[in-house]
This record gives structure tokens, C-alpha cells and sequence, in this order.
């Protein structure tokens, strides 16, 4: 052997014995390897899978507490349940307790009444026939005829030649104090011949002025003797009334303004002013404050031109422009030039006023807080733009067709302090402009006739609502009414014919009411008397289902009455009358037409009981006699009278049966019509 081949021995042993050796460890090496990697897997399914069931369990948990609350809540509503129909059946037991007892209550009220009724009767019958018993028998029949004869002696009933030859014969102090004696001698007193035949220059430093001062501010007068009486300059005149006189002229104006130059208040309304009495205006009267020229076509813009001389009208507060036609644009420019501090205008009946009218007017009219625009057709949204730089407090337009919602979004943004807002038949207002008038804190009256019902903060301080003729208003409406108008005074809800009685039941919540009108709703007996205490004028005529119940109640809880009309309720009797004679004694106006159940009797209890009445109006009383009723025109102001059978559409015939076939009913002919007037209605009756 070579050592060649000694040495490849060596080597190829070698070699072979290393790789064999590497080998073995690179097996043993794996082997080590895959088992660590076998344990952290198993770790890390281990890992996993712990993590998997913590999930699991968590998700579990909240299910289980959301099941739990649950379960909770259910319990609680479950009991909740109960709980109420343990409530609503103890308080349906109560309500029925207490209807039951306030039904007793009620009828022992009515019945107690009608006993005290009775017994106020006998007494009244017993003390008549004491007091016929007691009539002097000792007098002669020819004394007791002249007594009789005297006591029936009404000097107002005398021809007016045979009046004025009595008052001629006294003094004017003492036709004046005759004048206060009652009403009729004030009628007689104000007799413009009488008047016409008085010599003031006579009695001027024997009358004191506070008796014939007083005179000429409550009497509108014949304008003769005004201007003979105003020569003698009595300065405390304050306030003059000469509207509608026929024999005004210019003379009588300059004497009027000489005489009296310190009047504060004057009506010139319906007279034939010239342009040469509006001169004698801002020379005389420095301090006028009240002027009315309503109806005056006789001047014109030059006229008012003349307002700016001397020292002007610029105390004038109060102007009243109504119907005067003639005046344009310039005109009204003349009469912002002329005075400045104008608060209160009224302007109605005037189809000519336009919005250039109005911007002339407000350019230097800045301090106008009171508006009145009825009868002004061609009046638009420029208007209320045009009166941003007013601040206005009470506004007043009606019939008008050029008012748009975008006036009403003015008017919520520029008059924040409005509280009077009188808009009636006004036809391009819808929804939204009302809703625009909620912000509007200061509101107090709100007339809606003939549109929707607001909703907002301002309800809270309405006084006076009239919601008559919304047809569409419901009882829901009625509802949320009474929750956001609890200071309510005057409520009108004339008309409307979806309201029932559960809707009256609504009204019940407000407590402040003190009138209210329902003619012609759909409602019954639910009467609301019992919380009314203090309500003074109702008006449900033409509600067909009324009867005896209501005017009972009204008797026994609402004694301050002072205006009532139940006219067109055929279901009322003599007896509901009779009650409400004996307990509502200041009733001064009452409408009773078409009650044809009613008879002559009620007449009697009246003139007992209601010894304020002043006007009675029983038109369509079937059953009332010409004779009861010429007794009780001596007895009121004002009366209206007739036997005429009930119209067709009052839906009843003179029974007080309903009608069925409308064309076949026929009015009676020559029926009694009666209809005595001895005054006009004073400024308060106007208001009832």
C-alpha cells in the first residue's frame, strides 16, 4: 500500500465518519425542535381557547344582566298596572259616589230655591192684598179717583209745546237739575227749543259755571245755543261735542273757538266744515289734544295745510280721518308736518287710503302706538314696513285681501310690543301667520274671527279671544284652550258647529271668565255655571237643545248676570224664568225671542225681581199678550216685541215643535208687532 492511498484512506474514513456523526446530531437536533414547537402550540391552543371561553362567558354575563334588568323593568310595570287599575277603579268608584252626591246636592239646591221662590211669591201676594186692604177706606170715591188720577200723571207724555211752557217758566239751574231727576226728564230737558229759547246772558252771573259746564259735556246740544252760550268765554270747557249737528256753521265755529279756547277734546264728526273752520283750529285751540273729523267731506288738503299756523296742533294725540275721502297724499304729508305727536289714529270707512297715504304719514308721525284700518281695502304689506319706525301697541284692520303672511313676519320681528290685534275677514292669511304672532310677549286681546287659533306664549296673557265662525275648531281645540289661556276673559265662539259638550266641559278650567258667547253651537245642558261665579254676560241663543235646567242654574250660581240671550231656545218655560227673576236682579239686558213656551207671567217676575232691566227683547213669544207687554215697556229702556210666528230657519214652528218640511210653513199674517224705544243704548249698553 502507497502512502497515496494511505492518506485517501484516512481521509474518505474520515470524512465518512464525520458526516455520519453530523447527521446523527442533525436528527437529534430536529427531534429537539419539533418538540418545542409541539409544546407552544399547545400553549397556544391552550392560550386561545381560554380566551375563546372568557368571551363566551362575558357575552353570557351581559345577556344574563340584560335579562336580569329586564325581567326587572317588567315587574315594575307589571305592578305599575296594577297599581293604576287598583287607581282607575277606586277613583270611577269615587266619581260615581261623588256625581251621585253632587246630582243630590244639586236637586236639594233647586228644590230649597224653588220652595224660597214659592214662599217670596205668597209673601209678595199676601203683602199686594194687606196693602189693597189698607187703602183709606175713609177717603171718598171721588178722592181715591183723583189720587189715582195723579199718580198715573207722566209729564213726559205731554205734548212737547205743553213741556217746554212748563220749563220756561224756570231757571236754567234748575232745568238742569231737573234733568237728573230720571230718564225721562233728562229727554225732556235736552229739547232743542227749550234750549233755543234760553237767554244765557241773563243767568251767566247767577248760574255757576260747573252746573252748565257739566251740561254742554254730556248733552250733545243745538250748536245755536252752544256758540251764544260760548261768547261769554267760559275757559274750563274742556270737552265739545258737535257731531251730527245740523245747524253748525262757521259762525257758530268762530264763536266756539273765541269762547272756549280751552278745550282739550273736540268732535266736529258729521258736520259741513269748510277749509275756513280748519283755519280757526291751530289759532284758538293751543291745546287740543282730541279731534275727530270723521265723515267731514267739506274740506279738503288745504284745509289741513292750515293746521301748521300760529302755533299749530302739536299737542294732538288722538286723530280720527275716518271716511274723509277727499284727503290724498299731500294731505296727510300736511298733517305730519302739523302734528308730530300723533299716538292714536283712526282711519276707517275709507277706500281711498293707500300705502303712499300711510308713508307720507309716518315719515314725522313717529310716535303712533294705536291704528285703526277697517274698510281700507288697497292697505298692503308696504304698510307695516312703512310703520317699522312706529312703535305700535295696537293694531285694528279687517276685510282686507292685500295682507299677506309676510305682514304678520314683520310684525314679528319690528312690533315686539303689540297687545291688541284685531284681524277679521282678512283672506290671504293663513297658518303661518299666526304662528308668527306667538313670540309676541305683551299680547293681551286677540280677535281671530273667521281664522285658526295660535299657538304660544302670548296665550298665557290673552284676555279676549273671538273665534267666531271657525267651523273647523274642534273639541281637542276647545281643550288645549282652556290649558293655555287660564286668564281668559272674553271668550266668542259663535258658530261653531263641530263644537259638543264635551268641549263646554273644557271651559269649566277657566275661572276667569266673564263673557262668554255659544249662540249657535251644537250643545245641551252642560252648563259650566257651577266654576263661573263671577260670569256676567252668556249668550247661547239658537242652542235648540237647551231647556229649564241651564236658566236654573244660571239663577243659583251666576247672580252677578247682568246679559243674558237665550233667544231661539224653544224649551224654555215660565218656571226656569221665574227662577232666574227672584235671583238675578241685576240683569239689565235680556233676549228671550222665540221662547214661545214663555207666557205672560215671566213679564210679571220680571218687573219683581229684575227691577234693573233696561232692554227686553221678546221678538216671536207666540204666547205673550199685546197687553202684558205694553205694560212692561214702561218698565225698560228699550223694547222689542212681536206675535209673529218663529222664521223658518229657527227650525220650529209656534208649539216650539221641530220643523220638517220648511217650504210648507208659512208665516201668520197680521200678527201684533210692538216696538217701543225711549233712549239710545249708553256706552256701556253698547258694550254688553
Amino acid at each position: 500500500m502507497t502512502p497515496e492511498l494511505m492518506i485517501k484512506a484516512c481521509s474518505f474514513y474520515t470524512g465518512h465518519l464525520v458526516k455520519t456523526h453530523f447527521c446523527t446530531w442533525r436528527d437529534i437536533a430536529r427531534t429537539n425542535e419539533n418538540v418545542i414547537l409541539a409544546e407552544k402550540m399547545n400553549r397556544a391552543v391552550t392560550c386561545y381557547n381560554f380566551r375563546l371561553q372568557k368571551s363566551v362567558f362575558h357575552h353570557w354575563h351581559s345577556y344574563m344582566e340584560d335579562q336580569k334588568e329586564k325581567l326587572k323593568n317588567m315587574l315594575l310595570r307589571i305592578q305599575q298596572i296594577i297599581y293604576c287599575h287598583k287607581l282607575t277603579i277606586i277613583l270611577t268608584k269615587w266619581r260615581n259616589t261623588a256625581r251621585h252626591k253632587s246630582k243630590k246636592k244639586e236637586d236639594e239646591l233647586i228644590l230649597k230655591h224653588e220652595l224660597q221662590l214659592k214662599k217670596w211669591k205668597n209673601r209678595l201676594i199676601l203683602k199686594r192684598a194687606a196693602a189693597e186692604e189698607s187703602n183709606f177706606p175713609e177717603r171718598s170715591s171721588s178722592e181715591v179717583s183723583l189720587v189715582d188720577e195723579t199718580l198715573k200723571c207722566d209729564i213726559s207724555l205731554l205734548p212737547e209745546r205743553a213741556i217746554l211752557q212748563i220749563f220756561f217758566y224756570l231757571s236754567l239751574k234748575d232745568v238742569i237739575i231737573c234733568g237728573q231727576v230720571n230718564h225721562a226728564w233728562m229727554l225732556m230737558t235736552q229739547l232743542n227749543s227749550l234750549w233755543n229759547a234760553i237767554d244765557f246772558s241773563s243767568v251767566k252771573n247767577v248760574i255757576p259755571d260747573k252746573y252748565i259746564v257739566s251740561t254742554l259735556q254730556r248733552w250733545r246740544l243745538n250748536v245755536l245755543s252752544v256758540s251764544k252760550y260760548a261768547h261769554y268765554n267760559y275757559l274750563n270747557l274742556q270737552e265739545l261735542n258737535v257731531s251730527g249737528c245740523p245747524t253748525f256753521t262757521d259762525e257758530s265755529m268762530r264763536h266756539i273757538s273765541e269762547g272756549c279756547p280751552g278745550v282739550l277734546c273736540l268732535n266736529l264728526s258729521n258736520t259741513t266744515i269748510t277749509n275756513r273752520m280748519m283755519r280757526l283750529l291751530p289759532r284758538h285751540f293751543h291745546n287740543l289734544q282730541n279731534l275727530s273729523l270723521a265723515y267731514c267731506r267739506r274740506f279738503t288738503d288745504k284745509g289741513l295745510q292750515y293746521l301748521n299756523l300760529g302755533n299749530g296742533c302739536h299737542k294732538l294725540i288722538y286723530l280720527d280721518l275716518s271716511g274723509c275721502t277727499q284727503i290724498s297724499v299731500q294731505g296727510f304729508r300736511y298733517i305730519a308736518n302739523s302734528c308730530t305727536g300723533i299716538m292714536h289714529l283712526t282711519i276707517n270707512d275709507m277706500p281711498t287710503l293707500t300705502d303712499n297715504c300711510v308713508k307720507a304719514l309716518v315719515e314725522k308721525c313717529s310716535r303712533i302706538t294705536s291704528l285703526v284700518f277697517t274698510g281700507a281695502p288697497h292697505i298692503s304689506d308696504c304698510t307695516f314696513r312703512a310703520l317699522s319706525a312706529c312703535k305700535l301697541r295696537k293694531i285694528r284692520f279687517e276685510g282686507n285681501k292685500r295682507v299677506t303672511d309676510a305682514s304678520f313676519k314683520f310684525i314679528d320681528k319690528n312690533y315686539p310690543n303689540l297687545s291688541h290685534i284685531y284681524m277679521a275677514d282678512c283672506k290671504g292669511i293663513t297658518d303661518s301667520s299666526l304662528r308668527s304672532l306667538s313670540p309676541l310677549k305683551q299680547l293681551t286681546v286677540l280677535n281671530l274671527a273667521n281664522c285658526q287659533f295660535l299657538d304660544g306664549p302670548a296665550s298665557i296673557r290673552i284676555r279676549e279671544l273671538n273665534l267666531s265662525n271657525c267651523v273647523r275648531l274642534s273639541d281637542a281645540s276647545v281643550m288645549k284652550l282652556s290649558e293655555r289661556c287660564p286668564n281668559l276673559n272674553y271668550l266668542s265662539l259663535r258658530n261653531c258647529e263641530h263644537l259638543t259638550a264635551q268641549g263646554i266641559g273644557y271651559i269649566v278650567n277657566i275661572f276667569s271668565l266673564v263673557s262668554i258667547d255659544l249662540s249657535g253651537t251644537d250643545i245641551s245642558n252642560e252648563a259650566f255655571c257651577k266654576s263661573s261665579l263671577i260670569l256676567e254676560h252668556l249668550d247661547v241663543s239658537y242652542c235648540s237643545q237647551l231647556s229649564d235646567m241651564i236658566i236654573k242654574a244660571l239663577a243659583i250660581y251666576c247672580i252677578n248676570l247682568t246679559s243674558l240671550s237665550i233667544a231661539g231656545c224653544p224649551k224654555i218655560t215660565d218656571s226656569a224664568m221665574e227662577m232666574l227673576s227672584a235671583k238675578c236682579h241685576y240683569l239689565h239686558i235680556l233676549d228671550i225671542s222665540g221662547c214661545v213656551l214663555l207666557t205672560d207671567q215671566i213679564l210679571e217676575d220680571l218687573q219683581i225681581g229684575c227691577k234693573q232691566l233696561r232692554i227686553l227683547k221678546m221678538q216671536y213669544c207666540t204666547n205673550i199678550s199685546k197687553k202684558a207687554a205694553q205694560r212692561m215697556s214702561s218698565k225698560v229702556q228699550q223694547q222689542e216685541y212681536n206675535t209673529n210666528d218663529p222664521p223658518r230657519w229657527f227650525g220650529y214652528d209656534r208649539e216650539g215643535n221641530p220643523v220638517t218640511d220648511l217650504d210648507n210653513i208659512t208665516s201668520s199674517k197680521g200678527a201684533l208687532e210692538l216696538t217701543v224705544k225711549k233712549s239710545t243704548y249708553s256706552s256701556e249698553d253698547q258694550a254688553a
